[in-house]
């Protein structure tokens, strides 16, 4: 069982008995530590949500339009997190029991690249160097570098990523601008390879102890962007 299989299977039953399921726990203790965090998220909402409900409850609840447009078009897992949190936080549900819910990385890319459209207009002629203060500042990837310059690169600034401290870049494609999402690795999240919606196509890879996020108009600017990274990230 792969990686992304294996997670999608522990988000959706952590308490599974499939002999495939159980294997792939013992091929590493970090699967182990990873999926009894899910199982205890479980029995945690469980017993939250085992509350006397109030007359007034339905006065109390406030919907919130949390997806954009491209979330409407794609019911993911996080859409029920989401939901379910909503009502999580009236039963009282701490914020740091929340943070444990998978988090799809490409659906946040995507929200991101049109919250912060303005990025795509910059040109601020940034230096690897500066990037590299930069990610000296987020956990776990303060020993992670750019070893020369990954192309131009356009944008920076910091974003988050649910909770997470994360790089926003804008960079140079072959045939249009490139935006990279530098996060720090997290068990919670869901790195799928490749994301899209109507206007944008998104890929994600692995770069040591980071998950890269590129979401670009063209497939071709999101190949060259990677090789840039992987040949210069370490």
């Amino acid at each position: 069982m792969d990686e992304l299989k294996f997670r999608r299977h522990a988000y959706g039953e952590p308490q599974s008995q499939d002999p495939e399921f159980l294997a792939a726990i013992n091929e590493d203790s970090s699967r182990e530590e990873f999926v009894n965090d899910l199982k205890f998220l479980d029995a945690k909402l469980e017993q939250a949500l085992k509350v006397d409900v109030p007359d007034d409850l339905s006065d109390k609840l406030i919907l919130r339009q949390q997806l954009t447009h491209h979330h409407s078009q794609r019911k993911k897992t996080g859409f029920m997190v989401a939901m379910a949190a909503s009502v999580a936080f009236v039963a009282g549900i701490s914020f740091s029991l929340l943070r444990l819910a998978p988090v799809d990385l490409g659906d946040h890319a995507l929200a991101h690249v049109y919250h912060e459209d303005e990025a795509m207009t910059a040109d601020q002629n940034v230096s690897f160097k500066d990037v590299n203060v930069q990610l000296a500042s987020l956990k776990g990837l303060e020993n992670s570098r750019f070893t020369q310059q990954p192309g131009e690169v356009f944008y920076t600034t910091y974003c988050d990523f649910q909770g997470v401290k994360s790089i926003h870049l804008v960079m140079e494609g072959q045939q249009g601008k490139v935006t990279l999402f530098v996060v720090p690795a997290e068990k919670r999240f869901m790195l799928e390879e490749s994301f899209a919606d109507e206007n944008y196509k998104g890929m994600g890879f692995e770069a040591n102890d980071a998950y890269m996020l590129a979401v670009a108009e063209q497939e071709e600017d999101l190949e060259y962007v990677k090789k840039e990274i992987i040949n210069t990230f370490i």
